[in-house]
């Protein structure tokens, strides 16, 4: 009886990070009502950061120390952070915040694309294979090319080209970041940190227009910033070091039913039975491509979950 309450706040910490993440793409289309993608982009940054560095310094830790790690926090920032959330803002200002919750959920399967190019891939079992054929055959049914109303534009493609930064920056973090003693609140902090540098420089892009000061759109840039990009960032590492790899990934599976749910609510999108039968499709896929040789011992079980779980775990 005692491990009851334990598993039902586990479930409910699980669900609240889905909803967080799940709202980012409904929070990202209500701010672009009043601000460019540049604009959005540098402020949910700088917000975040802002948020996890009065956490960080408030519980007295301290943020990374050494040239080495920080080069490697500007790189994992630069292809997690500041270049998927810059195509996530350019692509939803004409593709539907549901769509794009949807099309997010193929990172995983560029993740396992990314694998076999590195080399940390050695080859698909049939199972796996089929999986990674399946996902893509229902991101195929999302854009729907044979329709002249299709989803073939610049906008969805960028929010793929985010789903596939998504899944190298992972990949790099679960390389040189993850596991290697270095407290979660700090990273995630810092690497915040670093995207809002990085993002400040494509400022002439875009990003001096003259700000529409609209309530709905800055009320939303402020709740992307703190609670969807810095809480749900800095969440995501505890349930990993918390719970490991397989609750970590289950908030993956929840973030494009969360957020097709949310725009057809909130936003009154269009709910397209097609779409919803591709998020499906790419969710199976996603979920065989993970299917795993059971092995005997896990040598580095921190280190080799949190790098499981952030590959499958795709954010806004």
């Amino acid at each position: 009886m005692n491990g009851v309450p334990g598993r039902t706040w586990a479930a409910a910490r699980v669900g609240v990070l889905a909803l967080l993440w799940g709202s980012t793409f409904l929070w990202i289309k209500l701010a672009l009502e009043g601000l460019s993608p540049v604009q959005v982009t540098l402020l949910r940054c700088a917000l975040g950061a802002a948020t996890l560095t009065v956490v960080l310094f408030s519980t007295r830790n301290r943020l990374p120390q050494g040239r080495a790690t920080w080069k490697h926090i500007f790189v994992a920032a630069f292809f997690c952070n500041a270049l998927p959330f810059g195509l996530f803002s350019v692509g939803q200002q004409t593709v539907d915040s549901g769509v794009a919750g949807a099309l997010n959920a193929t990172t995983p399967l560029w993740s396992v694309l990314i694998g076999l190019a590195i080399g940390t891939e050695r080859g698909l079992r049939p199972v796996r294979l089929a999986g990674l054929l399946i996902g893509f055959a229902g991101t195929s049914l999302i854009f729907a090319p044979w329709q002249q109303s299709g989803l073939t534009s610049w906008g969805a493609l960028a929010i793929v080209g985010a789903a596939a930064s998504y899944a190298v920056g992972f990949a790099y973090m679960g390389h040189h970041l993850v596991g290697k003693g270095m407290p979660t609140l700090s990273l995630s902090a810092a690497q915040l940190m670093a995207a809002t540098g990085l993002t400040a420089l494509a400022l002439p892009v875009g990003g001096l227009e003259t700000i529409h000061v609209e309530r709905t759109a800055l009320i939303a840039v402020v709740i992307l910033g703190i609670f969807a990009t810095g809480i749900t960032f800095h969440l995501t590492y505890r349930i990993i070091a918390d719970e490991g790899a397989t609750n970590a990934a289950t908030v993956g599976y929840l973030l494009p039913v969360v957020s097709v749910a949310l725009g057809a609510i909130v936003l009154d999108e269009a709910f397209s039975l097609r779409v919803a039968a591709g998020m499906a499709v790419v969710l199976v896929g996603v979920g065989m491509t993970r299917r795993q040789k059971r092995k005997p011992e896990a040598s580095a079980p921190g280190a080799e979950e949190a790098q499981g779980a952030l590959k499958a775990a795709g954010s806004s």
